[in-house]
């Protein structure tokens, strides 16, 4: 088989599982995860170089090695001065929404990924995305992907015009099944799911292994239908698990929930993997996994063990970064939008008055700083210099900066300080959120099963895979070749 490609990519994201979730749980492990940690080339000192670390740019990162700086994903939205409003990554106005869903598509997404490449070098066969959540669908599979299928508002799969004109046959056929509202009423570790569908059961299955139940029965019938991995065209599956995503940010990372998650998580990879190896060709598959982030412990959790942290309210650093603005030039609405970690500056804040924008970056600037939950701050005018320089921190911040999506300020907080009522989250620069697993596993003519503890990134998993497939790299991808997993 050597010199073979594979017939069938496999490609696993797990939203929010934190690197240590695998040696919190391992021992616990007996399903996909333990053979991926076991059979695998794990890197343990993995991380996303880029910030905000969230759910858009990780699984944008992913399959295209591109950091938000040149992928234009600049987070799970960000705000659109000709919209006059915040939007999503993958929002579409001219898309069809198929289903009850909103209009999507990848058409924000300003690089190739693996998929695309795979399909313009003639040796790639279909590509397609599967989630709970649109952008975790749509962002990995990339422009040219043959389909992308989500969960939408009435817990049906649906997708979007961008790919085909109606849903197919069969993906209709799995519907009828209504998947989501077949566990109305379950009960998960003594929790009892609302009796009735509705907009608050659903939003109750998203924190539950249930809703990752749906996904993995979708991605098997995919696998089914579309007889992926069956001939000697390199097909492409990205399938990417929210539901521990949901959990972490209701109930925080040192729960109960969340180690009966991650023993689910295993369950479903098993079953996964054991799918795909009867589908692909001769046991022709190549797997990659990974996590599109990672998440801070609630800072009630710090606290009690004498650590920092604590909340913040985005909008009192924006109304006292207006407020200062007003005191510097005059009445005026200083602050058009804020979205992630950036501010957006009103192109015209007083009608008729020239205020040049390095000014109002340097009243931002210092009122922001003077905030105790303020790590540092960051203007437009320096992330765009070319001598722009700095230690690790600042650098993620750089790669995290759209010049065309991204605001005129970026807020980096103090570590473990979030802008959340309750739970926890993510999206610093930070390690707790940037270090994530990630592990491939594949036949020993492609990949070199062991552990690998040299500092690695998200970005270097696409031009590794291309090289393992024998494609050009997406069109803006920064990583480099893993060589040190490849046969000699």
């Amino acid at each position: 088989m050597e010199g073979e490609p594979p017939t069938l990519v496999l490609a696993i994201v797990v939203d929010q599982m934190r690197f240590d979730y695998l040696t919190r749980y391992g021992s616990e492990f007996n399903g996909g995860l333990q053979r991926l940690i076991e059979e695998g080339a794990v890197f343990t000192n993995a991380h996303y170089e880029a910030a905000p670390s969230v759910t858009a740019v990780g699984h944008s990162t992913f399959l295209s090695g591109a950091v938000p700086a040149v992928s234009g994903i600049a987070g799970n939205l960000y705000y659109s001065r000709a919209d006059g409003r915040p939007v999503q990554s993958i929002t579409d106005r001219n898309a069809t929404p198929l289903g009850n869903t909103a209009g999507a598509s990848p058409h924000r997404l300003l690089v190739t990924t693996v998929g695309d490449e795979l399909k313009a070098s003639g040796k790639g066969g279909k590509v397609f995305g599967v989630s709970l959540k649109d952008r975790s669908a749509i962002l990995p599979a990339g422009r040219g992907a043959d389909g992308a299928f989500w969960v939408g508002d009435s817990g049906d799969f649906v997708s979007s015009n961008w790919y085909f004109p109606e849903l197919p046959a069969w993906v209709n056929d799995f519907n009828t099944s209504k998947p989501s509202d077949s566990y109305a009423g379950v009960e998960w570790l003594g929790v009892e799911l609302p009796s009735t569908p509705g907009s608050d059961f659903y939003a109750e299955l998203d924190k539950t292994p249930y809703s990752d139940q749906m996904v993995l029965d979708f991605a098997l019938r995919l696998m089914a239908e579309e007889n992926l991995g069956d001939d000697a065209l390199t097909d492409l599956l990205a399938v990417s698990f929210s539901a521990t995503d949901y959990q972490g940010h209701a109930n925080g990372i040192e729960t109960e929930m969340m180690r009966a998650m991650m023993l689910s998580i295993d369950e479903k990879i098993g079953e996964l993997m054991r799918a795909a190896q009867q589908h692909a060709s001769r046991g022709r598959l190549l797997i990659v996994l990974t996590a599109d982030h990672g998440v801070s412990p609630a800072p009630e959790e710090n606290n009690a063990r004498r650590l920092p942290g604590g909340r913040y309210a985005a909008q009192d650093e924006r109304d006292a970064v207006n407020a200062a603005l007003v005191a510097a030039f005059g009445e005026g609405d200083y602050i058009e939008g804020s979205a992630e970690m950036s501010m957006y500056f009103a192109r015209d804040p007083v009608p008729g008055k020239h205020i040049p924008r390095s000014e109002m970056e340097r009243v931002a600037v210092e009122t922001l700083r003077a905030m105790p939950q303020v790590a540092r701050v960051y203007t437009r005018t320096e992330l765009e210099s070319p001598l722009f320089a700095g230690d690790r921190i600042d650098q993620r911040v750089r790669n995290g900066f759209s010049r065309i999506n991204s605001g005129d300020i970026i807020v980096v907080h103090e570590p473990n300080w979030m802008n959340r009522p309750a739970g926890t989250t993510h999206g610093s620069p930070y390690p707790y959120d940037t270090h994530v697993p990630m592990i491939f596993w594949g036949p020993q003519t492609l990949v070199t099963p062991g552990r690998y503890h040299q500092d690695a990134a998200v970005h270097d998993i696409a031009p590794t895979l291309s090289t393992m497939l024998q494609i050009a790299r997406p069109s803006g991808a920064m990583g480099r070749v893993l060589h040190e997993i490849l046969p000699e």
